[in-house]
């Protein structure tokens, strides 16, 4: 769980419940917040308490075995045996530690606490109160409906970067490059080859080149980049439009170019930034489905 990100909190009936997530749908929600409700001086021993009964470790198993194939099955049944006893206690961090369960953690630092993912947490709020477990649902979905509003206004906003790095290329292009007696053919003659120029300095071939190689697929090699090589290409666009402003020669600016988006590469693969736009490209194309 230390690898999760501060998300957000939700409130339901005046009570502030924390949730947490890589920024999928896989999210987890406070239990001791949402214990709080019950017992705002002891919400540990809430826990513990639903912890103790055969429904919730029936429940608890079923979760961990449709979702977690390292889900210890001996030691559970050693468990739901148990439970129920007058002398049976189960607290959080034995139920992970014995069964490598993954759909409760608990944490400390700065969000400390027991956190389950959200399937777990409903249930949880369920046991407390009916009531409040519907309005947890309700400002849960609030949350969910924010974060979706603003990636699509991130994902808006990077589509219109885009579109201005694409357009200073060509401007460039027509202003340095094409001669004013040149046919539309002509032209789109130039267009492509310098379209090319960045193909080969990212990609290593022209978009015939990666054609011939790849008859099956659909698309072309720009519909088929990483998010990483697509931020560089947008970088070279820029590039590219100041050396063609400077008259460098083009088979300079492709060595040039090349070194650049090697750099890029190696500078951005593997860094947060890209592990996030990567969970943002994932969570739009399955919001658009």
């Amino acid at each position: 769980m230390e690898d999760k990100t501060f998300k957000g909190k939700i409130s339901a009936k005046g009570t502030e419940i924390s949730v947490l997530s890589k920024g999928n749908d896989e999210d987890f929600i406070s239990l001791t917040d949402i214990a709080k409700y019950k017992n705002p001086e002891f919400p540990a021993d809430v826990i513990k308490n639903w912890l103790r009964t055969r429904f919730t470790l029936d429940f608890l198993g079923v979760w961990e075995q449709l979702n977690n194939p390292g889900f210890k099955l001996v030691e559970f049944d050693q468990f739901k045996n148990e439970a129920g006893t007058n002398a049976f206690v189960l607290s959080p961090k034995k139920w992970i530690e014995k069964t490598n369960a993954i759909g409760i953690h608990s944490m400390s630092g700065r969000y400390g606490g027991t956190f389950a993912h959200k399937d777990i947490a409903f249930e949880f709020a369920s046991w407390i109160s009916p009531e409040f477990k519907l309005y947890i649902i309700k400002d849960y979905q609030r949350l969910k409906s924010d974060e979706n509003s603003s990636i699509s206004l991130d994902w808006n906003v990077k589509r219109i970067l885009a579109k201005i790095n694409y357009k200073i290329h060509t401007d460039a292009i027509r202003d340095n490059l094409i001669p004013s007696k040149l046919t539309a053919q002509q032209k789109s003659f130039v267009y492509a080859d310098e379209a090319d120029l960045l193909n080969t300095a990212l990609f290593g071939m022209t978009a015939s080149e990666w054609r011939r190689e790849n008859p099956d697929k659909d698309g072309n090699m720009r519909d088929r980049a990483t998010i990483e090589q697509l931020l560089v290409l947008a970088n070279l666009e820029n590039i590219n439009a100041l050396y063609i402003g400077k008259v460098m020669p083009q088979s300079e600016r492709i060595t040039e170019l090349n070194r650049l988006a090697r750099l890029q590469l190696t500078a951005i693969i593997d860094t947060n930034g890209a592990k996030q736009l990567h969970e943002l490209d994932k969570k739009n194309t399955d919001n658009n489905k």
